[in-house]
């Protein structure tokens, strides 16, 4: 029998059940539909977290202190100090900016308004460039301010607002903590990126917060230690090769091997590698619990087709005895339980598609579709339909044509 032929008979025959075709096509287009969404938004979340990462700046290195506690009343080993940045910028070549950070959390006050437990950044004037932040009023501190612990902070947009409505923040003196510092600027919106509200900051020399807010017993023993450290790599410099130079340097200064660094260096690639590795296994598991709705989508197919089978018994046995071999009836029905399969896929892909793009329209989550998951889920529809359905038709085509004859 022509491929054409046996084509044009299993669309006539599911074109006669169009309602029980459709609910035994519901399984494989549910199935298909979820593959396809929870693909989407597991995409979306990793690209948005990678978007997120790079939009804090580009090319960066992040040097981070890992100290340890040697005992009570003792000294810790490790961690970096603030010189170290000033060593990498003017001793590692490829370097573009450098920018260290240590945070500490004070009370500010600004005429009748209190907040209580701000978030304080510490750091130095290549700040913006590095970090990819604006400053919409005013301006940033500049190294002067830095050397002579000048008593300056930026304001993020949001706690400017929450301490000064619309009162001009520029000149006015705030009290951060126990110390009165004057606003200088303030920042324009940049909103959350990870777990940082970066509009709900006060941004201040990093000279002034060592001294000032960060003056912990901790920090008078070991000194002008810093939390971490920001390297914006040129262009055109080796990533690796700046890494490598950076470590030997920092060894020692650290007076360490660096087989026992008392730091650890990362990039925005290892940050989105670690974070996409995680998105990764819960995308896997999303698609396998969706892959579930496939097989039960098969299950449907396999008993309507056996029942297909038993209600064609007769005419079966008529395609045998005018000469049908048992491959073409076999042939038949598998072509029609994967005819079923791919309309539903067909079907289920522009459910998916549309209700990808929805979700994301819709919701505060971010989706993203991704070309192979239609692939995917469209030839998991395909496998699924001959799967469940060989041993329906396997069964047609092993039917004795007197017993099929004489069926009623």
């Amino acid at each position: 029998m022509k491929p054409a032929e046996v084509l044009r008979i299993a669309w006539e025959v599911i074109g006669k059940n169009k309602v029980r075709s459709l609910l035994t096509m519901l399984g494989i287009i549910i199935g298909v539909a979820a593959v396809i969404v929870m693909i989407a938004i597991s995409a979306g979340t990793e690209a948005t977290i990678s978007d997120q990462i790079t939009s804090l700046g580009s090319n960066l290195i992040y040097i981070s202190s890992s100290f340890s506690r040697m005992g009570p009343g003792m000294a810790s080993s490790g961690g970096l100090i603030y010189d170290d940045a000033t060593a990498i910028g003017e001793q590692i070549s490829g370097v573009k900016g450098v920018v260290v950070e240590q945070d500490a959390s004070e009370t500010v006050k600004a005429g009748s308004v209190s907040l209580d437990s701000i978030s304080i950044t510490g750091t130095s004037p290549d700040f913006l460039g590095v970090r990819s932040l604006t400053v919409a009023v005013g301006r940033f501190y500049t190294a002067d301010d830095v050397t002579n612990k000048k008593k300056v902070a930026v304001l993020g947009y949001d706690l400017a607002t929450e301490l000064f409505a619309d009162t001009d923040p520029i000149g006015q003196t705030i009290l951060v903590g126990t110390t009165r510092v004057t606003v200088i600027g303030v920042l324009a919106e940049k909103g959350t990126v990870g777990e940082i509200d970066y509009d709900a900051r006060l941004y201040a020399p990093i000279s002034l917060v060592l001294q000032k807010f960060a003056q912990t017993p901790f920090f008078r023993i070991v000194g002008d230690q810093i939390r971490m450290i920001f390297v914006q790599v040129e262009d055109t410099a080796n990533m690796d090769n700046v890494i490598l130079q950076t470590q030997i340097l920092l060894a020692k200064r650290h007076n360490v091997s660096l087989d026992s660094l008392d730091f650890t260096v990362t990039t925005q690639q290892d940050i989105i590698a670690t974070q996409e590795s995680t998105t990764a296994a819960f995308r896997s598991l999303l698609a396998w619990v969706a892959g579930v709705s496939l097989i039960v989508g098969g299950i449907g197919i396999m008993n309507i087709m056996l029942v297909s089978v038993t209600e064609r018994t007769r005419e079966i046995g008529i395609r045998q005895s005018i000469g049908a071999t048992p491959a073409d009836i076999r042939w038949q029905f598998l072509t029609e339980a994967l005819l079923m399969s791919l309309v539903g896929g067909l079907i289920g892909a522009g459910v998916g598609i549309g209700g990808s793009w929805l979700f994301g329209t819709l919701s505060s989550m971010r989706t993203v579709i991704v070309p192979s998951s239609i692939l995917l889920a469209f030839g998991s529809a395909a496998a699924v339909g001959a799967f469940f359905g060989f041993y329906p038709a396997n069964r047609a085509a092993q039917l004795d044509p007197i017993d099929a004859l004489r069926h009623e």
